[in-house]
């Protein structure tokens, strides 16, 4: 076994921030490292804190990390942060929110760029996840760059995603809209203390409504909405084996309804280990995080082969001596025949 990876399995933590560097580098032996620590992978619980710039997750992450603590429960946490197109630099200022849990030795914090990835996370997160829980983490806190609609990548990493929504942030149109918000697993209305935060939290409720059949309709209101249905009082029926986002209200700096997140979060947990509806589901992410990786091994090995071929097929479409859809043929079939 590879020195490192004995140092990870060893819980120190020099070792284990080395094996992240290496896994996020991308560079020498980390392969090997990543091989031999996966047989000891798989026990964590991942958890994916996603939702929009300034709804209140790197707040709300702390104080998640305060009650898993209070469990008895080793806690690491991912933040990913956005790389400057420009400079080419990231802050990683997430942790600074985190600062409470720097000096306890069952919390490992690690900040991660995106170097350019799309999707709310670097390339490298699901292997440093890896590297973290074979650290012994029981719960792996992913906190992804401010996302809008449709960065859908956290749902192949994670194994709940947490959707973190804050009032003022949008109308009950952009409520309904398909990507972000129906890959949650739960819902958290942040900041719950700020006006609009009963309208975002029925905004949320009609989206999930959607999903199931109306039972009984609502009355017609009277009044100003008068002619309206008043959804509230609607009863929704759902596939019984399909789970169901509930919604919860926090106020992360004051600490409220964190508690009452966290049981929701270990809900979805129990149904998904528990379940064959939840198994089902779990496969199913494996099965996508096999693709993303034989096709990022595939683009790495064609553009190691072809890199001049690449080049002269792009000169050639750029003086339109082709188009780039037989260049592309042509370049699959010559990395086919190597």
């Amino acid at each position: 076994m590879h020195p490192l990876a004995e140092k990870v399995l060893a819980r120190d933590m020099r070792g284990t921030a080395r094996a992240c560097r290496l896994a996020d580098d991308r560079t020498g032996d980390y392969l090997t490292v990543l091989k031999d620590l996966f047989p000891h992978t798989g026990r964590a619980w991942t958890i994916g804190v996603t939702g929009n710039p300034g709804a209140g997750k790197s707040t709300l992450t702390d104080r998640l990390i305060a009650v898993f603590r209070k469990q008895g429960k080793r806690v690491a946490v991912v933040a990913i942060d956005p790389t400057s197109p420009f400079s080419g630099g990231a802050i990683l200022g997430d942790r600074i929110r985190m600062q409470a849990h720097f000096s306890d030795p069952e919390v490992f914090i690690r900040s991660l760029a995106t170097r350019g990835a799309l999707g709310g996370l670097s390339r490298s997160a699901a292997d440093v996840i890896r590297v973290l829980d074979a650290w012994g983490a029981d719960v792996i806190l992913v906190e992804t760059v401010g996302v809008g609609q449709d960065e859908l990548e956290i749902t192949r990493t994670a194994d709940t995603t947490l959707v973190v929504m804050a009032p003022g942030l949008g109308d009950d149109v952009q409520a309904i809209k398909a990507g972000l918000l129906e890959c949650a697993d739960v819902f958290a209305v942040n900041k719950a203390d700020r006006e609009g935060a009963d309208a975002a939290v029925r905004d949320l409720e009609l989206m999930i409504a959607l999903g199931g059949e109306v039972v009984r309709a609502g009355v017609h209101s009277r009044g100003h909405a008068a002619g309206t249905l008043d959804i509230q009082k609607q009863v929704v029926r759902h596939d019984a084996h399909k789970w169901v986002p509930p919604v919860a209200r926090t106020v992360s700096t004051r600490d409220e309804g964190v508690a009452a997140l966290v049981t929701q979060l270990e809900a979805h947990h129990t149904w998904l280990t528990g379940t064959e509806a939840g198994a089902a589901r779990r496969f199913e992410r494996l099965r996508e995080a096999m693709r993303t990786q034989l096709r990022e091994a595939l683009l790495d090995a064609a553009m190691g082969e072809l890199g001049r071929a690449l080049d002269e097929a792009a000169q050639a479409v750029a003086h339109r001596q082709t188009d780039p859809y037989t260049a592309a043929e042509r370049l699959v079939t010559a990395f086919r025949g190597r």
